[in-house]
């Protein structure tokens, strides 16, 4: 191996690169770098056993690549970079942050213990068993729809309350259809409802 070579493969023991173009199906990616274009490599994952994580490159992230023995085409993705196209969502210290191409972020700021999750439509989250929110307050800003509801140490409410179909009763006592014995003209009281 004459001195070139041994140089050509000790550069591309790692590699920085652009991210050309993804095969989701398969789990790889083509990357340019120095002016040449790798074949089909793979990118490292979170994790790929009994749990897997599932995060794909895109077109245009930068990457740094290693290969083994200095060959390219046994290259693979070992992380990505910031880059002039796709810097860092946060500049600010104890702060993690995730953007997402359709504009919703994740966020979770240590300095304050305040978890942010903002610019999404739907968040869906099934539980087979139960979901428990333990917190000495819940707030809801808006519409609040419930199949059931089972309040169990009491509260109060606010503003006009509008009830159709079925009953609502209060100590076995139905609201809207109730009756009053004892009734007669003048100052005197009813009975209580019945």
């Amino acid at each position: 191996m004459n001195s070139n070579e041994f140089d050509r493969l000790l550069n591309n023991l790692i590699r920085i690169g652009t991210v050309v173009d993804v095969d989701h199906s398969r789990f790889l990616a083509r990357v340019v770098t120095g002016g040449n274009t790798t074949g089909w490599i793979r990118w490292c994952v979170q994790r790929a056993g009994d749990a897997k994580t599932w995060w794909p490159l895109s077109v245009g992230e930068q990457v740094l690549m290693a290969s083994p023995g200095g060959d390219l085409e046994t290259a693979v993705i070992v992380l990505s970079l910031y880059s002039n196209q796709h810097s860092a969502p946060s500049s600010t210290p104890k702060v993690y942050t995730t953007d997402y191409p359709d504009g919703a972020s994740e966020t979770y700021d240590a300095n304050t213990s305040t978890m942010t999750v903002k610019g999404v439509k739907n968040v869906i989250v099934e539980a087979a068993e139960s979901i428990t929110l333990d917190t000495p307050k819940v707030i809801c800003t808006q519409h609040l729809s419930t199949q059931t509801l089972s309040v169990e140490k009491g509260g109060t409410m606010q503003g006009d309350i509008t009830h159709t179909g079925g009953q609502m009763s209060s100590n076995g006592v139905v609201v809207d259809s109730h009756t009053h014995g004892g009734v007669q003209r003048g100052g005197s009281q009813t009975d209580g409802p019945q």
